[in-house]
């Protein structure tokens, strides 16, 4: 008596799960006995496929690749060609009678028990298409071929192609089910095709995929059978004959359970897939660390870890020339690597492109014997770029003057893991330095460069401690005069004239500040210059004060929104450079200057700082504490004309310093030399850490 079997729903929970099953799983694992056998099941699926397709009706020959059977296997063919044909007779003998479809998959599974379970599949897959092929082989040839006409009268074949549009929905059910079923027999064969080396026949979603491919081949075969069953009841059938829908039933339940079957292994592959890629992932990643971590003869190999070849076309662009280059053209020089993502703000790309332009107008220069090339960060790159993002990728890279990767798909995944990992990229740009023998030098350059430009060079992380070493607090240092074409600060220094930078969003202070400011230093007698540099990620507040000061005539200004967010944005890279470097806030008196610096624009409100030519400076206060010392000149101006005005003025603020502050420092928060510990630059005491998150849109 046949065991009944349940064909579940696609909602069901687990496709492979019933008392019966697990005892029909027991029967199917009964009759696998491999010997070893091994075959390619790829051409002779590829022949199944040409069969199935030539025998459709409506098919349409042109599609198909003539080649297809003609592959050099007709050995393999010949050794199969026995087996396929008994396989055959034995599905037409089981369905003649109205057999069992399990009965007659069970006895299939014993005939091929010594091949392995893809194999099992597409041989009776082979043995269902030689059935089906010589079907229509004779439907098709009666009118024309005396030999098919004599068949197709014994098999009452002119009476099913009379009527073939009654028929098609029947034959459209078995053409649903086959299909079904080389889906999954595909993703058997994939299955098989898992390389060793990166996962291991016990790794779990490998255990559970090939605990449930015997019982996937068991329904195959099953379905295979039903299919056959179609076609001879079809042979002989009079025009009352019906099974039609009983049929379709059966057929259609069959492609329900294929499917469902189908999406489990394919779930299965994909964790199997995803396992194989996190494994040549981590391989190709340890690969960059071992690279990376060796001295070479030149720097060729470690550039060739970093950008991938791909279709064997030259990785880098040239903008200037619109020419693809190799890597060789890198080869022994310096090279920095400028890590961004599409999002590269302008004044990051000013400050490199200013200073590698000078360097190529004298390149003979020991100085300038260096290139950049941009690696684009574009995370998530097995969805192609969008045509924005695209677009915004060919902007930025034809306007730089340097070499780009072609393609940011030309950056591996293991590659930016390591940039992130190693050189510690989240988003905020990096300029990667290797020397000409491949070595890393300095994991961050920028910082440099925005200090001290091309003297920076060879822009190397001792080179940066050098450069510190020599430093002191001048003007110099916090404005960089050589950019700002008006006022001429380097004039201010030279005649020795007290310089006053001051900066906030208050108008109204500005304009109290500016104004006893002048005052006082008419009544002092004193030369001042002042200059207004706004705050941290100027807006059009910022623009509007600019213009105000300007028409007032209060004082010089930063002509424009580009050079007030520089001055900035130098401050914060002195900062970094000297956390790179391993300084600590409380210990590194530059340091401390520079927080003092940020930590006024961080508290939103007026603020000023004042010196005498490049060194002499007065203590740091807040703003308004600064400016009722001025309102209150008279109580101080005698010290004035004994200590100096500076000296004079210190003593004011110091005695008049208010008990009580709250300073704020904000940093960007995507680096990584954000400090964990930050002094207080009024108390010295440590400041407590808050997340800000900030949206600007003034």
């Amino acid at each position: 008596m046949a065991t009944t079997m349940t064909l579940y729903g696609r909602g069901d929970r687990q496709v492979f799960s019933s008392s019966d099953d697990n005892a029909m799983m027991k029967n199917i694992l009964a009759t696998h006995s491999p010997d070893g056998t091994n075959i390619d099941v790829i051409p002779l699926l590829q022949i199944i496929k040409d069969i199935m397709h030539r025998s459709h009706p409506d098919a349409n020959i042109d599609a198909i690749v003539e080649s297809v059977i003609f592959h050099d296997f007709n050995e393999m063919f010949e050794v199969l060609a026995l087996t396929i044909n008994k396989v055959a007779c034995e599905i037409t003998c089981k369905c003649g009678g109205g057999g069992d479809t399990h009965a007659t998959a069970i006895v299939i599974l014993n005939t091929l028990s010594n091949y392995g379970w893809d194999a099992k599949a597409v041989i009776t897959l082979a043995a269902f298409a030689v059935n089906y092929g010589e079907f229509w082989l004779v439907a098709q040839l009666h009118q024309t071929n005396p030999l098919a006409k004599s068949l197709a009268l014994l098999k009452q074949l002119p009476d099913v192609l009379e009527r073939r549009e009654s028929l098609k929905p029947r034959f459209n059910v078995v053409n649903n089910l086959v299909k079904a079923m080389f889906d999954v027999t595909h993703i058997i064969i994939k299955f098989k095709e898992l390389p060793e080396q990166y996962i291991s026949p016990n790794t779990p979603e490998l255990v559970t995929a090939t605990t449930h491919i015997p019982t996937a081949v068991y329904w195959i075969i099953r379905s295979i059978v039903a299919c056959a069953s179609v076609l001879t009841n079809l042979i002989g059938m009079g025009q009352g004959h019906v099974t039609a829908t009983t049929e379709a039933w059966e057929l259609s339940s069959l492609a329900h359970k294929i499917n469902n079957i189908h999406d489990h292994l394919k779930q299965q592959l994909d964790l199997c897939i995803q396992h194989i890629n996190e494994k040549k992932h981590n391989e190709v990643y340890q690969n960059i660390i071992l690279i990376m971590g060796t001295t070479h003869l030149d720097n060729i190999k470690p550039l060739q870890q970093l950008i991938s070849l791909k279709d064997d076309q030259p990785p880098l662009y040239k903008s200037s020339t619109k020419d693809r280059v190799t890597i060789d053209i890198l080869r022994k020089k310096i090279v920095l690597l400028l890590i961004s993502d599409l999002d590269l703000p302008s004044e990051e790309f000013s400050v490199l492109d200013k200073i590698y332009k000078e360097a190529k107008q004298n390149p003979t220069k020991p100085e300038n014997q260096y290139e950049v090339v941009w690696l684009p960060v574009v995370p998530d790159l097995t969805v192609p770029l969008t045509e924005d993002k695209k677009n915004k990728f060919e902007g930025l890279r034809n306007n730089m003057p340097w070499y780009s990767l072609f393609h940011p798909s030309l950056l591996d995944p293991a590659v930016i893991k390591y940039i992130k990992e190693k050189w510690y990229f989240n988003r905020k740009p990096l300029l990667v330095v290797m020397d000409s023998q491949g070595r890393i030098v300095n994991t961050n350059a920028l910082h440099m460069l925005w200090t001290w430009g091309s003297v920076a060079f060879p822009f190397t992380s001792p080179k940066e401690e050098a450069l510190w070493r020599d430093e002191t607090w001048r003007v110099e240092l916090l404005v960089d005069v050589d950019s700002i074409p008006e006022p001429k600060i380097s004039n201010w220094i030279a005649d020795e004239k007290y310089i006053c930078l001051y900066g906030g969003e208050d108008i109204d202070w500005i304009q109290k500040f500016t104004k006893a400011v002048k005052e006082v230093a008419k009544q002092a007698g004193i030369p001042l210059e002042m200059l207004y540099v706004g705050k941290n990620n100027p807006g059009d507040k910022i623009s509007d004060n600019n213009d105000i000061i300007q028409n007032e005539k209060l004082s010089d200004v930063l002509p424009d929104l580009a050079l007030i967010r520089a001055f900035w944005v130098r401050l914060e890279n002195m900062l970094h450079s000297k956390l790179q470097n391993g300084k600590a806030l409380g210990e590194d008196l530059l340091l401390k200057e520079i927080n003092v610096m940020l930590t006024y624009d961080g508290n939103g409100k007026g603020w000023a700082v004042i010196s005498r030519g490049s060194n002499d400076w007065m203590i740091r206060v807040d703003g308004d504490t600064i400016l009722k010392s001025f309102i209150n000149y008279d109580e101080w101006k005698d010290q004035v004309k004994e200590k100096g005005f500076l000296p004079a003025l210190n003593g004011q603020l110091a005695a008049n310093k208010p008990p009580h502050h709250c300073n704020r420092l904000i940093l960007p928060g995507t680096t990584g030399s954000v400090p964990e510990t930050v002094v207080c630059a009024d108390c010295g005491r440590s400041m407590e850490k808050f997340f800000l998150y900030r949206c600007c849109t003034d």
